[in-house]
């Protein structure tokens, strides 16, 4: 059986993640890789779709932010048990909008939480289990929460203010800075040549992998 992999999307709201997750897929089934696409927070069960409701939805009103945090982590824990760990098992490849990386940059960066703490934290959700490659897609969040608000009414955290916006892609651009698993790309660039880029890196981890 192949080994089974886990790519991850990273980056600010509006980067365009979800467009190159789905772009991905569908090239690398086209090579005949058995491919699952899942997101946080949300993905993997109904439970995280009912955290990923109480997360978003302004209707939940105010919590803490180590709520918040507490709120991200039982949803990744599940999903990891849930979809991630047993799709890894069988061989195929994980893509996935959102891991781990964007609770240090959202509740680390961005809320102020101990960026240590929130590390371990991780680890022990993911039980060790990190990502083979972390795509980030960084954007300016001016340009990003423009795209993101003709998608339709912002949610929650998409509705912070910019300031915080801003801590959060620094965030991202820290860690990215941190080991070879991460490959950032200028979101602002166009569809294809993102595809392209997002393709080639792929490609290397996959023949590097087998």
């Amino acid at each position: 059986m192949s080994k089974g992999r886990l790519i991850t999307f990273e980056g600010s709201e509006g980067a365009g993640k979800s467009t190159q997750v789905k772009a991905l897929k569908k090239y690398l089934v086209s090579l005949g890789y058995k491919v699952v696409c899942t997101f946080e927070p949300g993905g993997g069960s109904d439970l995280c779709k009912k955290i990923r409701s109480l997360l978003l939805s302004p209707d939940s009103g105010d919590f803490s932010d180590e709520t918040e945090l507490f709120m991200m982590l039982a949803a990744r824990a599940e999903h990891v048990e849930s979809l991630v760990l047993p799709s890894l098992s069988r061989g195929e490849i994980v893509i996935c909008d959102r891991f781990i990386d964007s609770s240090v940059a959202y509740q680390g960066y961005g809320r102020g939480i101990d960026i240590k703490t929130i590390s371990q934290m991780n680890a022990f959700a993911i039980k060790g289990r990190y990502p083979d490659l972390t795509v980030v897609m960084d954007i300016d969040p001016v340009i990003g929460l423009k795209r993101a608000a003709k998608t339709g009414s912002l949610d929650r955290i998409e509705s912070a203010a910019l300031s915080f916006h801003q801590n959060v892609r620094e965030g991202f651009m820290s860690l990215a800075q941190e080991g070879e698993r991460y490959f950032v790309v200028d979101a602002s660039l166009d569809i294809q040549t993102l595809e392209s880029e997002i393709k080639e890196r792929v490609l290397k981890l996959l023949k590097y992998e087998n």
